[in-house]
């Protein structure tokens, strides 16, 4: 028997109803923030969840979370509809919103932890032995005993995401979780998440514009533009979606004029350094530099995922 998806969405929709005008000669018009939305996300998958500013992604993770009811079409998460078994769902989720903390800010983040369990009626050794987990996976125990205001950020995300995972949740929902950070933390939350979803099979879903996320973590891209999906499928096919240019950086050891080299258009130069877009394969442009031109140095730029979204959303507007 095939297992339940952790989330199912068909022909998706939501609509915002916005009032103008002076109060005798009030108009009103429907804004449509998200429209026709399918997609289907199974349990123990890595999604990114991404799009444009002002694409839908906010509106989504709130009707996934049950804080809006769609306006039409079918959405299950972990089998419930989530308006209608909000308490329910919550049992069984997790939510971290990067520019949002759920701690209590005057409290240390032990009790705000502690909170967090009578709050999701998790049993007093279950907790224990969770929150036992969590401080060594997240090194917590440093700052265990310090109040929520004097964390730094990237302590105060670790806060969070121990709040979120302390009831063992089988999804855990991500809103910009490495927003702001630092490398060091970043990579240390990315690390978490997957060691969290090989240890556990806890299904991830992620909003992020730090798209090194993206390529760190999630084999699958779910892309959403002007509230319609717009792709689905892996980073591969994203790249070929929409591809970018390969660039050759070139550094000369003295200044000189724009190379002429197979293959390649010279984009731009500063200096001894010169930037030139690959039209063809980069060996033989490679070859006739070293072979006619003082070489300093030579980088090749593969087009990251940056790049590919960018192009797709200029293709798209």
């Amino acid at each position: 028997m095939p297992a339940t998806p952790a989330i199912h969405a068909q022909d998706l929709g939501r609509d915002f109803t916005l009032t103008t005008g002076p109060l005798l000669r009030r108009t009103r018009r429907t804004i449509t923030a998200v429209h026709g939305l399918d997609f289907t996300v199974a349990p123990g998958e890595i999604v990114a969840y991404l799009g444009p500013n002002g694409a839908g992604k906010s509106t989504t993770m709130k009707m996934l979370t049950g804080i809006l009811t769609p306006t039409r079409g079918h959405l299950h998460v972990l089998g419930m509809q989530p308006a209608r078994r909000r308490t329910a769902l919550a049992a069984r989720i997790g939510v971290v919103f990067g520019q949002r903390t759920t701690l209590w800010w005057d409290l240390p983040l032990r009790d705000s932890l502690t909170l967090t369990r009578h709050l999701y009626r998790v049993p007093a050794a279950t907790h224990t032995a969770r929150l036992d987990e969590l401080t060594h996976a997240l090194d917590l125990a440093g700052f265990l005993h310090t109040p929520v205001r004097q964390l730094s950020l990237g302590q105060r995300m670790r806060g969070d995401l121990a709040a979120a995972l302390l009831h063992d949740p089988d999804l855990l929902v991500l809103d910009e979780p490495t927003i702001g950070l630092d490398i060091v933390s970043k990579t240390a939350i990315r690390e978490f998440l997957l060691n969290l979803n090989a240890r556990r099979n806890t299904t991830i879903l992620l909003t992020t514009h730090d798209l090194s996320d993206v390529e760190r973590l999630c084999r699958r891209v779910i892309l959403i533009d002007h509230g319609t999906l717009a792709y689905d499928g892996d980073l591969d096919g994203l790249h070929a979606l929409a591809p970018a240019p390969r660039t050759l950086i070139v550094d000369l050891q003295a200044p000189a004029d724009p190379l002429d080299l197979p293959g390649t258009r010279h984009l731009r130069s500063q200096g001894p350094r010169q930037w030139l877009e690959l039209t063809g394969a980069p060996a033989p442009a490679i070859a006739a530099a070293a072979a006619h031109h003082p070489i300093a140095d030579l980088t090749l730029h593969e087009p990251g995922i940056e790049d590919v979204l960018a192009r797709l959303y200029r293709g798209r507007s």
